[in-house]
């Protein structure tokens, strides 16, 4: 039986190179974002267009998804926003659209598709998180509280839907280069050296390295008993605790 798996932010970057790599593996896709998304580019795929952070139309995907499927495997919590904005300078409503984008949808999500998977007894969650879930980045008060957020509730959830046959966990990209990325560095806020400097490999993730990761996460034949796990993709950044001279005499 073909498995299906729903995939957020799937318009573009991370989420489009993960629809692309799971349908190659023989998955059937429900692909929502606010943006359009070709649906002709996968066999079969349905695209829904929505806001993530309303519960109505979350709960209204899971009924078009068992509907057209009967059934749901996978939900990749992709979709995100970024906000570079010191602390002082964050406003509160900016703050909250940050965590209801990055946070309180990927609870909506995990709870209409995961009460689906704990009915069948099987099915994966894997979380986009992110290096600054695990660290302090400054400039990003707001998105690094989502994160660290999103690490939190993936292992809640983890715990509390592990023994009913649904694995949760989460993968957490260093920097990708993405739609996202090059938004963010068109504010000066960041070079390709700052990162390259930084990261043990030396470049940049692609989109692709994440997507097998998560592939790799969803895929219970091959990650059957991971649950609960913020696996870093990241090049090594979180590994790197050198200073700047010692870790450029290593390259």
């Amino acid at each position: 039986m073909t498995q299906v798996a729903v995939v957020t932010g799937a318009a573009q970057g991370i989420g489009r190179r993960t629809a692309q790599v799971l349908n190659e593996q023989g998955w059937s896709l429900v692909l929502l974002d606010l943006q359009h998304v070709d649906a002709s580019e996968y066999k079969s795929a349905l695209v829904l267009a929505g806001d993530i952070s309303d519960e109505q139309f979350v709960e209204s995907a899971a009924q078009q998804c068992i509907d057209k499927f009967g059934r749901v495997d996978a939900l990749v919590n992709n979709a995100g926003i970024s906000c570079i904005s010191s602390a002082l300078e964050t406003s509160a409503e900016l703050y909250r659209k940050v965590i209801d984008v990055n946070l309180v949808a990927p609870f909506l999500l995990a709870k209409a598709f995961g009460r689906v998977m704990i009915a069948n007894g099987s099915g994966s969650v894997v979380n986009v998180a992110s290096v600054a879930g695990l660290q302090g980045v400054a400039d990003r008060s707001a998105y690094n509280a989502s994160k660290h957020g999103l690490i939190g509730l993936t292992r809640t959830l983890a715990v509390e839907w592990g023994a009913k046959g649904v694995r949760v966990n989460a993968v957490c990209p260093g920097w990708v280069k993405t739609e996202m990325d090059h938004k963010d560095q068109a504010g000066g806020s960041y070079s390709d050296a700052d990162i390259m400097e930084h990261v043990p490999m030396g470049r940049f993730a692609k989109p692709d390295d994440i997507a097998q990761a998560i592939a790799f996460l969803c895929d219970s034949s091959k990650s059957g008993f991971i649950n609960g796990v913020a696996l870093p993709v990241d090049g090594g950044w979180t590994a790197d605790g050198s200073w700047q001279s010692l870790r450029l005499k290593h390259r």
